[in-house]
């Protein structure tokens, strides 16, 4: 096998993975020399001189010329009345080159040389696929649904390469079918073993920006600046948008005429409710607005410690934490202030006394109920001697229930 018959043994991985004939022949050079050392210990007496633009490549052999029968390795050295049958001129301690056809090296070591020009192919492209995707990490790409494992799923891009999406990376009402298309963030790229592992992301908050790039072109142009985003996957979403434009209605533009420019977003993150604020520098502002669509008296702000206390009527306080408290934990995320809430109240609210159960047996509360009293302000407005005819309970119990019930009342 010459030398180009071996290059052209390759032609078919060089077309699929794209290999540049410059990067194929450096490859070539460097497995070349790797056989070498396999074979000789060494590559110092070669010389491997590749060339690129006719496709081939020569080796060539230094030997030294000894003294006769003073020939340690007659694989690197040569006698000199071998060398002067050659060349006349030639004297011990020169240097003999020969050119070694790669037949000459065997049809174990051609297969060797293949072997290892075929790993060599490999880390290369291993290498330029980790470069490739490293340079896409933040970046959506598109796979299909190969397989479906517990703990995460493998999709292929159109030119084959595996991206993982692991279980913690998904949106938990995902629900992948094999042959879906799936689109997700390159979230990080690392080498398991000598192959790049490609990590993608449907939680990450980055994912949600890339999507409303997408929708919204006024993003995508710079006109309205993203300037925060957090979510939790699958359950909601806030992001705080602004405007070099102060003509421009940041928060209008990225909603859409009826939600039409959002709802595509809504709709990939598996109906992920997302709000849209107008950010503001002035946190006061910004922690109002994180909250929503709420009642707020007054914002208490500790701004070493980036803690707010927040003042609401009674009636609001289920509207500021939200479901499972996602509301207050995404508008402490999204502001920069851990909030906490403080429940104000006036003469004339009051609460179910069922509303207490997770503190008073309800067989107490019966008691009360049974007279009347289903509100926490009628047992507090009567005093414990009047309760102790009233009710069947201890004065000791109606202290404990009033103590709780003002606790609640009065914060």
């Amino acid at each position: 096998m010459d030398s180009l018959a071996l290059i052209e043994a390759f032609g078919d991985f060089k077309d699929e993975k794209s290999i540049s004939k410059i990067d194929l022949m450096a490859i070539i050079e460097d497995s070349l020399k790797t056989l070498l050392r396999k074979r000789f210990d060494s590559d110092d007496h070669f010389d491997v001189i590749v060339n690129p633009d006719k496709g081939d490549f020569q080796i060539f052999l230094n030997k030294t010329i000894v003294e006769d029968e003073m020939s340690e390795d007659d694989d690197l050295e040569i006698e000199i009345s071998e060398a002067k049958k050659i060349d006349p001129t030639f004297e011990v301690g020169e240097e003999y080159t020969v050119e070694i056809p790669i037949a000459e090296l065997g049809r174990r070591n051609i297969l060797t040389l293949k072997q290892i020009l075929a790993t060599k192919l490999q880390e290369h492209n291993n290498a330029m696929l980790y470069e490739e995707f490293r340079d896409k990490i933040g970046e959506i790409v598109v796979g299909e649904v190969h397989h479906v494992r517990k703990q995460h799923a493998i999709l292929l891009d159109d030119e084959g390469n595996e991206f993982i999406l692991p279980k913690e990376h998904q949106i938990p009402s995902d629900f992948y079918k094999k042959g879906e298309s799936i689109r997700a963030i390159v979230d990080s790229v690392d080498f398991k073993g000598s192959k790049p592992q490609i990590i993608v992301s449907r939680t990450s908050p980055r994912f949600l920006e890339k999507l409303l790039e997408l929708e919204i072109p006024e993003i995508q142009d710079g006109t309205i600046i993203l300037k925060k985003v957090v979510r939790i996957p699958g359950e909601k979403a806030k992001i705080a948008v602004d405007a070099y434009d102060d003509r421009i209605d940041p928060v209008g533009a990225c909603v859409g005429v009826k939600g039409s420019r959002i709802h595509g977003v809504v709709r990939e993150l598996r109906n992920e409710n997302i709000d849209v604020i107008q950010w503001s520098k002035n946190p006061e502002i910004m922690v109002k607005r994180a909250l929503g669509n709420v009642s707020i008296n007054k914002v208490d702000l500790n701004m070493e410690e980036e803690y707010a206390l927040v003042y609401t009527p009674l009636e609001e306080i289920s509207k500021v934490i939200g479901k499972q408290g996602q509301n207050i934990k995404l508008a402490s995320w999204l502001s920069g202030y851990e909030i906490d809430v403080y429940r104000e109240t006036s003469e004339d609210d009051d609460v179910e006394l069922d509303e207490f159960k997770d503190e008073i047996e309800e067989w107490i509360i019966e008691e009360f109920k049974k007279v009347g009293m289903n509100t926490a302000r009628s047992v507090l407005d009567k005093d414990t001697e009047a309760l102790v005819n009233l009710v069947d309970l201890e004065e000791e119990q109606i202290d404990e229930v009033k103590q709780i019930l003002k606790d609640e009342l009065e914060g």
